[in-house]
């Protein structure tokens, strides 16, 4: 398998977790984690925290629209392709990403290190000189197959999806071991990281999910053999395919024609 530069989706600090999640189910009351609803029918206790941890981030479903600015002087060129492709999620769902200098949630560097995204509405607490999203030495030599990859993969984080890989099911197919020293030589991630990235599944009750996991996802990594437990990789996915996009045609709907 072909070294591949992965995606580490950022997470808030921890001290950021509770009033990023008061903002996530402000905008969107679909956010709201299932502990929400157990902590008013006195199932133990239950901290702020905890319901922090499996809030979502999606946006408000009556039409999304982020501005996007480049924290480096990046080429005209390069900026629309970019942009492009963010909005190829617009295909099915009502989202769209426009240029802006003066108002822009999502700030991308080509500057930082590897691929990245906070997920969705915690994009609101990074502070307006900050990258959202880092795309470490994009170029217009990048094959058109490198934008849908890692562009449409970064957008669909700003958009609130988690990994997909990170879903149980696909999660116990990992060999621990395996991932560990895989990654670690292919990324330079330490144990703990890969634990993170990896190994640790996303709790599903906290999913908002087209219900089959789906290992052709974008937001997947493809996996190789060398590190499964039956020897099988799980394919990943170069671009959104079509469970992607009538997903989000569900969490973001188009007004009706």
């Amino acid at each position: 398998m072909a070294k591949l530069m992965v995606c580490s989706p950022r997470q808030l600090p921890r001290s950021q977790w509770v009033p990023a999640a008061k903002t996530a189910t402000a905008i969107n009351p679909l956010n709201h984690s299932p502990l929400h609803q157990l902590t008013r029918l006195g199932f133990g206790t239950i901290t702020p925290e905890h319901i922090a941890v499996v809030t979502t981030k999606y946006w408000h479903t009556n039409g999304v629209k982020l501005g996007v600015k480049f924290l480096e002087e990046t080429p005209a060129d390069l900026s629309a392709k970019i942009i492009a492709n963010m909005n190829a999620w617009s295909k099915t769902a009502n989202v769209t990403f426009t240029p802006s200098q003066d108002n822009a949630q999502v700030r991308i560097s080509r500057e930082g290190d590897g691929y990245w995204s906070y997920v969705g509405t915690d994009i609101l607490s990074i502070p307006d000189d900050q990258p959202t999203m880092n795309l470490q030495g994009f170029t217009m030599d990048q094959p058109d197959s490198e934008f849908h990859r890692v562009v449409r993969h970064e957008t669909g984080h700003t958009l609130g999806c988690p990994h997909e890989h990170m879903r149980a099911e696909l999660v116990a197919l990992i060999d621990p071991q395996k991932a560990i020293d895989f990654f670690g030589a292919t990324q330079g991630w330490s144990p703990d990281m890969v634990r993170e990235q990896v190994l640790t599944p996303i709790e599903e009750s906290s999913l908002i999910t087209s219900g089959r996991t789906d290992p052709d996802c974008i937001m997947c990594y493809q996996i190789p053999g060398d590190i499964t437990k039956n020897g099988e990789p799980i394919a990943g996915g170069l671009d959104i395919d079509d469970e992607d996009y009538a997903f989000m045609a569900k969490i973001y709907p188009k007004p009706a024609s």
